[in-house]
């Protein structure tokens, strides 16, 4: 998985899975959600990240269990 905020375009985007996006859905506006050919979810695009995102510079990561 990966994540990269574009300060020029702020733009969220997460990587799930690495691979070609074959289709792009805008799930609600400003947020969308990238499947691959097979209709995986391979990515989310959040727009505007700046104004959903509480600290888009930094990340924690944390696995349950």
């Amino acid at each position: 998985m990966k994540a990269v905020y574009d300060p020029s375009s702020d733009t969220l985007t997460l990587e799930l899975k690495p691979g070609p996006v074959a289709e792009s859905d805008e799930d609600k506006p400003g947020i969308i959600l990238d499947y691959d050919a097979a209709g995986d979810l391979v990515g989310i695009e959040i727009l505007d990240a700046s104004r959903r995102v509480t600290e888009t510079r930094s990340m924690q990561f944390q696995v349950a269990g």
